[in-house]
């Protein structure tokens, strides 16, 4: 009995819980705070508002970091019936993590680490919008991809950085006079900024610098660029469908009660439908007729030989 009164207990306060939580004026609310704390964090860069009104912007910080506590304590009574499911949602341990490391005495003694905390708050608005939250899942699912395109990216760097510091290094040394100079160049000339330049300096050294120019850009700027931009649409697609699939957690039903054992299962249903019912006993009654013409049929019909030659009937029994 303990044990059933607690199970009941904790289901009343997720429901409560939860009807606060979805509710829209809280998401709003939180949007709200999460704006007015990043507003506060610009307005400290600002020394005239710090040194006039530091000890309401110290306040306000505290104001903020209790509402924070506050929303994530209802988020976590709101799954006192299924503690698991809060912590199987990455965005919940994000909050989470976000507000208990507000309360570490190593945090809270750093300013800078504190304010790196506080900014990073800011990232909680993509939970209340789903385009944000989208795109942030895209660019997280496309890491793997991006990382693949800055290892081609910097072999490419490398190999056209060592061919442009032989063929240039002695008549350019400003630009390629060092492996890393002629990487930090040709690294510039990837967005295409100074590509003419390059090319007619380029070209007083040797006509063949064309060729060297023309096939870095082509490679560089059009193919490397396409593929990663199509290594961050193909990840923003994956994103969308991921958020679109995502089953809702099931809830619990409100009124829902233990089965009762011997309730309900040998009383008669008092609207039967008695169509229904005929009908079924019509069928029945044609079912037993036909059975009882199939054993007639089948005493009146002789057993075949043993011999397995054709036995031959009377004439009085074929008329029968």
């Amino acid at each position: 009995m303990p044990q059933q009164q607690f199970s009941r207990a904790r289901g009343v306060l997720a429901r409560r819980c939860t009807a606060v939580v979805q509710a829209r004026w809280f998401a709003v609310t939180v949007f709200s705070l999460i704006l007015a704390n990043a507003a506060l964090l610009g307005a400290e860069t600002y020394s005239g508002i710090v040194a006039g009104w530091q000890h309401w912007l110290r306040l306000a910080e505290h104001v903020c970091l209790v509402a924070f506590t506050l929303e994530i304590v209802l988020r976590l009574a709101a799954h006192a019936d299924r503690p698991g499911a809060f912590f199987r949602d990455p965005w919940n341990l994000f909050d989470l993590a976000v507000v208990l490391c507000a309360f570490l005495p190593v945090v809270r003694e750093n300013t800078t680490v504190l304010r790196l905390l506080r900014l990073a708050r800011v990232l909680r608005t993509a939970r209340f919008l789903p385009q944000l939250r989208i795109v942030l899942m895209a660019v997280v699912r496309s890491l793997p991809g991006t990382l693949s395109f800055l290892l081609v990216g910097a072999l490419l760097l490398y190999v056209y950085a060592m061919v442009g510091w032989v063929f240039f290094g002695s008549h350019d040394p400003e630009h390629y006079g060092s492996i890393g100079r002629a990487v930090l160049t040709l690294f510039l000339l990837m967005t295409l900024d100074g590509i003419g330049d390059a090319v007619h300096g380029g070209l007083d050294i040797s006509r063949w610098s064309l060729l060297y120019y023309g096939s870095y850009v082509l490679l560089a700027s059009f193919v490397l660029v396409n593929v990663l931009i199509g290594v961050v649409i193909t990840s923003l697609d994956e994103a969308r469908e991921m958020d679109g699939a995502a089953p809702a957690e099931p809830r619990p039903h409100p009124e829902r009660t233990e089965p009762r054992p011997h309730a309900d299962r040998t009383e008669p249903r008092p609207h039967a439908d008695r169509t229904e019912r005929t009908a079924l006993a019509h069928r029945i009654e044609e079912a037993r007729r036909a059975l009882d013409a199939l054993e007639r049929e089948l005493v009146r019909t002789p057993p075949p030989p043993v011999d397995g030659t054709r036995r031959r009937i009377p004439t009085a029994q074929r008329r029968d």
